[in-house]
C-alpha cells in the first residue's frame, strides 16, 4: 500500500511535466500578448508572429490580390513587410510591384487624381486628398457640404448630421489655420480625411456613431439653419461668417483631436493607410491606438491592418482563450508541485518508517540477548 501512494504520486509527476511540456509554450505567448494588450506596436509582431506562422504564402498571395485590385500602395505595403520579415519573394512579383508604384506616382495620374479631389471633395490617395484639402482650405469644399446638408436639415430631408458637423469644424480651423499660418493644417486635413471616409462608407460604425454625436454638440443646429437658409457656394464670405457663428469651438476638442489622430497616421503610411484605420477604429481610443502604430511601423502598417484587422490595435477577440490557456498552465503546474510535494511527504514517511522499524528489530534483538543473558546467570 506504502509503495502504491508513492507510485500515484510519481505518476502525477510525469503527467503533470508532460501536459505542462504541452500547454507551456501557448501559455508563454498568451501572456506575452496580454502584456503587450496596451502597446499596438508589440502586440502586432506578436500576432504577425503566430498568423506568418500558420501560412508562408499569405504575403506573397495578399500582394497578388492587391495588385490585382489595382492598390500599389498595399502591395508596397506588404513588400516592406516581406522584407521586415526575412520573406523571400519572387523577382518578377517585386518588379510588378515597383512599376505599379511608379504608376501610380506619376506626374500625370497624380493631376488628374488632384482635380478629381478638388472637384468632388472626395479622397482615396495622396494626390485626391491634396485636392480635396486645397478645396476646404478655400472654404470651396466645406461651404458646399455645409450648404447641401444643412439646407436638407432645414426641409426636414434625410441629413448626415456627421459630415455637417465636421464641415463646420473645418471652416473654423480652416480660419485657424490662416491665422497661425498653416500651424492647424495637420488639423483640417484629419477632419477632411474622416470626412471623406464618412461619404465613402469607409468610417467604422463605432467611429462614425461617437463622430455623429461630438458633430451634434459642436454646431448650434437653429442658427445654423438661418445661417444655410439664405447661403450659398456662391458668396463663400458671407456664408462662411453665418455658419461659423454657428460653430461652439469650446464643444470641438474631441474632433480636433481626432483630426490630429488621423494626421499621424497618414504621416507615416499615406492617405489610404488613414482610410483604413478609420474604416476598422470604433472609436477615437482606436485612431490614437492606430497613430501609435503608424509610428512605429511606418510603411508597413497598412500591410499589418490588412492582415490582423482592428486586432492590430487592441484585444478584440481570443482573450478568453488566451486566459484558459494562462490558466490551464497554471493548474498543471500547481498539479506538478503537489505532485513533488506529495512524493516528497511519501517519500520521507518510507524511509522514517524504514529507520522506525530497524530501530525496533535492533531494540528488540538487544533485549532478547539480555533476557537470554540473565536466563544463563540465573
Amino acid at each position: 500500500m506504502k509503495w502504491l501512494r508513492i507510485s500515484t504520486a510519481l505518476t502525477g509527476i510525469a503527467a503533470c511535466s508532460f501536459m505542462l511540456a504541452q500547454v507551456a509554450p501557448q501559455a508563454r505567448e498568451a501572456g506575452a500578448i496580454f502584456a503587450a494588450q496596451d502597446d499596438p506596436a508589440a502586440l502586432s509582431e506578436l500576432k504577425l508572429d503566430a498568423v506568418l506562422r500558420q501560412n508562408d504564402r499569405l504575403v506573397q498571395d495578399h500582394i497578388e490580390a492587391a495588385l490585382a485590385a489595382g492598390d500599389a500602395d498595399l502591395a508596397d505595403s506588404f513588400v516592406a513587410l516581406a522584407r521586415d520579415r526575412n520573406i523571400a519573394l519572387p523577382d518578377d512579383l517585386l518588379s510588378r510591384v515597383s512599376d505599379a508604384v511608379k504608376a501610380e506616382n506619376s506626374t500625370s495620374h497624380f493631376a488628374k487624381r488632384f482635380a478629381t479631389g478638388l472637384v468632388t471633395g472626395s479622397a482615396d490617395d495622396v494626390a485626391s486628398l491634396s485636392g480635396t484639402v486645397a478645396g476646404d482650405l478655400f472654404v470651396i469644399g466645406d461651404v458646399r457640404d455645409v450648404v447641401r446638408e444643412g439646407k436638407h436639415l432645414a426641409m426636414g430631408e434625410d441629413t448626415d448630421r456627421l459630415v455637417l458637423g465636421l464641415a463646420a469644424a473645418g471652416l473654423a480651423v480652416t480660419a485657424a489655420t490662416y491665422v497661425s499660418i498653416g500651424g492647424a493644417a495637420p488639423v483640417r486635413a484629419g477632419l477632411t480625411l474622416v470626412k471623406d471616409a464618412r461619404k465613402v462608407g469607409r468610417l467604422g460604425e463605432g467611429l462614425a456613431a461617437w463622430a455623429g454625436r461630438s458633430a451634434r454638440e459642436v454646431v448650434d443646429t437653429p442658427m445654423l439653419q438661418n445661417a444655410v437658409a439664405s447661403g450659398s457656394v456662391l458668396r463663400p464670405g458671407q456664408t462662411v461668417s453665418a455658419i461659423k457663428a454657428a460653430f461652439r469651438a469650446e464643444k470641438a476638442g474631441a474632433l480636433v483631436r481626432l483630426g490630429k489622430d488621423v494626421t499621424r497616421v497618414a504621416e507615416k503610411t499615406g492617405t489610404r493607410g488613414a482610410m483604413d484605420s478609420l474604416r476598422i477604429a470604433e472609436g477615437p481610443k482606436d485612431v490614437a491606438r492606430a497613430a501609435r502604430l503608424a509610428e512605429a511601423q511606418g510603411s508597413k502598417t497598412r500591410a499589418i491592418m490588412k492582415l490582423l484587422g482592428r486586432g492590430a490595435l487592441l484585444l478584440v477577440a481570443g482573450a478568453f482563450d488566451l486566459a484558459l490557456w494562462l490558466f490551464g498552465a497554471a493548474l498543471t503546474l500547481f498539479g506538478l508541485l503537489s505532485s513533488i510535494k506529495a512524493t516528497t511527504e511519501r517519500l520521507t514517511q518510507a524511509w522514517c518508517d524504514r529507520r522506525r522499524a530497524r530501530r525496533l528489530r535492533r531494540a528488540q534483538v538487544a533485549a532478547e540477548a539480555a533476557l537470554a543473558s540473565a536466563a544463563g546467570t540465573a
